[in-house]
């Protein structure tokens, strides 16, 4: 599951959400990388799970969009995205 797939959760606020002028907040193209990262901390020894992790968000933060790496997860059970080729027919 993409990043793309999951709805982010909306706050309340005293003024309330308004109405269709303001669109629906999408999640950034490397969340699923810096949960990642997150989930490497708290999988033993932080100084050997979260190289790795941190190195595939680094990458992915300084990628253009549809360029974010497609290496595995490290904890996530998640399929990273894979580009989509604009010449190749679906």
């Amino acid at each position: 599951m993409s990043s793309e797939g999951r709805a982010v959760p909306r706050r309340e606020s005293p003024w309330g959400i308004t109405g269709d002028n303001h669109p629906e907040p999408k999640p950034h193209r490397c969340n699923d990388r810096v949960e990642d990262v997150i989930q490497a901390c708290f999988e033993g020894n932080p100084f050997k799970t979260v190289p790795g992790p941190f190195k595939l968000f680094w990458k992915c933060m300084h990628s253009k969009p549809g360029q974010e790496p497609t290496d595995p997860f490290f904890y996530l059970d998640l399929e990273p995205l894979h580009p989509q080729n604009p010449n190749k027919p679906h």
